[in-house]
């Protein structure tokens, strides 16, 4: 398919609408998080579980649901996402009570692990190599601009209507991207696909998750002593060990242990891992910073933290290039500890100090480092596995990715020191919120610093991105604007032996 044509522009925007659509969806919870707390009286752990119940289903499934669509087809799958997204969603705004929120929002994140990965595959699929590069530079721009809209979108419809709405909107853009690829986009699927799912490993990747996630949560409410905790903490490590186990016994895993034999590949995903960290928890706090203890409202908010995706957006790429002319090493351990800076400055957002002199020094800086960092991080956990395992080291690079900034989300209030409805309160807030972005900044000079000792720079060609199918965003999560973007990868190292299907 040509890039150019009427045909292909119509795939790009489907696939463009439903990603996007996703990740308007992450970016506008995070705002709305002080909105729910007040209607719902809900403690902090109950926000947490507004996040990390569809991170949950989201990262342990993002895996299974790629070869889902490699098996069953990408279109197919795809829609399917769609549909269980839409309708989650509208469970999601009508949520009585922060329970069902909570079950809605679990339920949602399977609908995004569908979702999500189907995107990228269709495009690599539906487009020749030649206009692959170009297809896939549109989506990833067009995405960013999803992503930048929406905490504005969500401060919006929160001060026009009502924090629900912020769920409702997902409807009729779900139904306008059914529609279009219904119509639009071909059918493709793996001819030499695996005919075995690892349903195995879904299930207790997804135990071992949950397991870490509850406890993590509920420990600082009710004690790491709790029967309950205690049981959660034994399930997750349970379904941790069985989980590892079945993955290096199965012939075709969702997770391929062999992968983490190469040095450099395991040093990314663990510089990965603490940075994704560091920003999910973050990226969590924050916004119930600006609102609770700045007094901003949610639009101010959610405008308060476009900068940052406009400076991704603009430099991502030029980082790129330098990365591929230098080598990865020297921007992984820098940027990192410019990412921690930024980080450290956001402590000076508490109090009364203008936007101008509080926030946006933070952010800018916050958004250099990132920048400095995302594309020699991505680059470099393609380049470590071979050229045709590539797709699915990028998508392990997500899922280590989406790990991180879950089990940060569960953790960092507690270490903190910010628990039950205290974030109600701005002065018990700021001081948790300082210690917060003071362990979040000495995670990323950790990072950096296991860069800087791990990572070696190479002359791979592979890692100098010449492919056109590797062009933007084929990779790691952070190439996307960072506020939970699912511009997500497929796992796209098995290509149809004979183009669309």
């Amino acid at each position: 398919m040509n890039y150019k044509s009427a045909a292909g522009r119509w795939v790009i925007a489907a696939t463009v609408l439903g990603s996007g659509m996703a990740a308007i969806d992450a970016t506008v919870v995070g705002i709305a998080l002080p909105t729910i707390g007040r209607h719902f009286g809900a403690t902090l752990g109950t926000l947490q579980w507004v996040v990390t119940g569809y991170t949950l289903t989201l990262a342990a499934l993002l895996l299974l649901g790629g070869s889902l669509g490699d098996l069953y087809g990408r279109k197919r799958v795809f829609c399917v996402g769609v549909i269980w997204f839409g309708l989650s969603s509208i469970v999601c705004g009508l949520a009585p009570d922060s329970t069902a929120l909570v079950v809605a929002r679990v339920v949602q994140g399977v609908g995004g692990a569908l979702l999500t990965p189907g995107s990228l595959a269709i495009l690599q699929a539906s487009f020749s190599p030649t206009d692959r590069g170009a297809a896939i530079g549109a989506w990833s721009g067009l995405g960013g601009l999803a992503s930048a809209a929406g905490p504005l979108l969500g401060g919006y419809l929160i001060a026009a209507a009502s924090w629900r709405w912020i769920f409702y909107i997902n409807v009729p853009l779900g139904v306008l991207v059914l529609l279009l690829t219904m119509r639009h986009v071909p059918e493709s699927r793996d001819l030499q696909a695996s005919r075995k799912v690892d349903v195995k490993g879904a299930a207790t990747g997804m135990l071992a998750l949950a397991g870490l996630t509850y406890a993590l949560i509920e420990g600082p409410e009710h004690g790491f002593a709790s029967l309950a905790v205690l049981a959660a903490l034994a399930a997750g490590l349970v379904g941790g060990i069985v989980f590892m186990l079945l993955e290096r016994a199965s012939a075709a895993p969702m997770l391929p242990l062999a992968l983490f034999g190469n040095r450099q590949f395991s040093v990314t995903n663990g510089v990965t891992l603490i940075i994704y960290a560091a920003l999910g928890g973050a990226l969590f706090l924050l916004p119930v910073e600006l609102q609770v203890v700045n007094h901003y409202t949610a639009l101010e908010a959610g405008a308060a933290l476009i900068p940052l995706t406009v400076v991704m957006l603009l430099l991502s790429a030029r980082s790129g290039r330098l990365a591929a002319k230098i080598g990865p090493r020297l921007q992984m351990a820098v940027g990192p500890v410019v990412v921690g800076a930024g980080m450290a400055l956001l402590m000076r957002s508490t109090g009364a100090r203008s936007y101008a002199v509080g926030v946006l020094p933070a952010v800018l800086v916050f958004a250099l480092g990132l920048a400095i960092t995302v594309a020699p991080l991505t680059t470099t956990a393609l380049g470590a596995a071979s050229a045709e395992r590539a797709g699915i080291a990028s998508a392990v690079n997500n899922y280590v990715a989406r790990v991180g900034s879950l089990l940060a989300v569960a953790v960092l209030p507690a270490l903190a020191g910010v628990s039950g409805r205290s974030y109600m309160h701005a002065a018990t807030f700021s001081v948790g919120f300082r210690k917060a972005m003071i362990i979040s900044a000495s995670l990323c000079a950790m990072g950096g610093a296991i860069a800087a000792i791990g990572i070696r720079n190479t002359t791979d060609v592979r890692t100098q991105q010449p492919d056109n199918a590797r062009t933007g965003p084929v990779n790691c999560a952070l190439d996307a604007p960072p506020v939970g973007t699912e511009l997500l990868p497929q796992q796209l190292d098995r290509e149809p032996s004979s183009g669309p299907i």
